[in-house]
């Protein structure tokens, strides 16, 4: 499976403090520190180079945004990434249900649960 270019997933009740740590355990990641209004940088890294993190807080419905630029982090694509977060932070994760291709429906969402438990949603204008 090849990699995704970036991952983005989606947190509700981000808490910034797990987040930090979890960052921490999975790319080597420094604290991460305010980047304007309810937005946090910071800069991991993985075997071929550095990934660099964004996360805002309300992007969408009440979730936080994680943004990791780049294709060289330990997750090949979204769902993986999801399946983690959704563990380890103990919160609901939603994320694309693949790579996204024109003609693609952009409302259609995997929620993963902290339990487990993944089921496909409409998230209409999450991304907006």
């Amino acid at each position: 499976m090849q990699s995704y270019p970036d991952i983005e997933i989606y947190l509700a009740h981000c808490d910034i403090a797990r987040l930090d740590a979890w960052l921490r355990q999975a790319i080597g990641a420094g604290p991460l520190s305010p980047a304007g209004k309810r937005q946090w940088r910071t800069l991991g890294h993985a075997a071929a180079g550095e990934v660099p993190v964004l996360v805002v807080e309300k992007a969408a419905d009440g979730f936080a945004s994680l943004w990791l630029d780049s294709p060289e982090t330990p997750w090949a694509t979204d769902t993986a990434c999801a399946r983690e977060a959704a563990a380890r932070l103990g919160c609901e994760v939603r994320c694309s249900l693949g790579g996204w291709q024109p003609g693609d429906d952009p409302d259609r969402f995997l929620q993963v649960l902290p339990d487990g438990t993944e089921q496909p949603i409409d998230w209409p204008d999450s991304g907006q």
